[in-house]
């Protein structure tokens, strides 16, 4: 008998249809399944096994060497592929002036540095996160494994990806709204630290009510972040750059950071996380508000 993965409808229709998930998965040699696998299945079409469009010898066309992947990034393969296949994502695009953040970074960088705190932009994006979920709570949410209620939480946790050697990792920052910007970004240096030494305790792993996934550092002007299951939603953050702004009377040169937000369409309709998002830009603009 084999494992397998399928949504509770998927599990309904083979169950209407008479088609046993388990032996569908040994035959295809496949573990996700869907409605699409139990209707080639009927129609007695060959069953595909997706395992077979990477059955390539390589070596025919030249040299090629083999490396294997750690264990981190094939339990994060199957995440990730599961999380694809039966999330209707959607990514939303804004962009937020980060003049007065970097303004306000400036006001405290002798206070940050006197208490030993590395104050980085990504630490004001956490509070103004916090402060959506609060705002949003249909965001800080989960939906139940029927897919036909949400669970609400009350709490508020975030998430923060953090590119290892081993993989990628996502330890939490825990109750963000009753923390200060200098702790929330102690945490993040912490965490950081910690994750690219393989010291994050599994305590600090899960349980995250939204995900934050910064290339800043990196570059790029847009992406789309996989939304990470149980949470229905995750905020991407690229490079800041000066770009122009009209003020109506002129274009002025401004500090803009590019933000993309993917989100669960079962849980999110595209409105909700459009105001989420402009919600998330204006506190970005005017980062005294997350002092408060």
């Amino acid at each position: 008998m084999a494992d397998f993965v399928a949504s509770p409808a998927t599990r309904a229709y083979a169950a209407q249809k008479g088609v046993d998930l388990s032996a569908l998965a040994a035959e295809i040699g496949r573990t996700n399944l869907a409605r699409e696998d139990i209707d080639r299945k009927l129609s007695g079409a060959m069953p595909l096994n997706t395992s077979d469009l990477w059955a390539v010898d390589h070596r025919r066309w030249g040299p090629v060497r083999q490396e294997p992947l750690s264990k981190m990034m094939q339990v994060g393969s199957a995440n990730l592929s599961a999380a694809q296949r039966f999330i209707p994502a959607v990514t939303h695009h804004d962009e937020a002036g980060m003049d007065a953040v970097e303004a306000l970074r400036a006001e405290l960088k002798a206070d940050a540095a006197e208490k030993g705190v590395k104050l980085t932009a990504l630490a004001f994006h956490v509070l103004a996160l916090a402060a959506c979920l609060k705002a949003f709570p249909r965001f800080n949410a989960s939906l139940t494994p029927d897919g036909t209620a949400l669970v609400l939480k009350d709490y508020v946790h975030i998430g923060i990806a953090v590119d290892t050697p081993a993989g990628l990792m996502v330890p939490v920052i825990r109750d963000v709204d009753r923390k200060g910007l200098f702790a929330v970004a102690t945490e993040i240096s912490d965490l950081a630290e910690r994750a690219q030494a393989r010291k994050i305790r599994a305590e600090e792993m899960g349980g995250a009510s939204i995900s934050i996934s910064s290339l800043g550092g990196i570059g790029g002007s847009a992406f789309t972040p996989i939304v990470n299951p149980p949470e229905v939603a995750i905020l991407g953050i690229t490079r800041a750059q000066i770009r122009p702004h009209w003020d109506g009377e002129a274009f002025l040169p401004r500090l803009t950071v590019p933000l993309d937000l993917s989100y669960d369409h079962r849980a999110i309709n595209g409105a909700d996380a459009a105001r989420f998002l402009s919600h998330h830009v204006r506190l970005i603009a005017d980062p005294r508000r997350l002092l408060l």
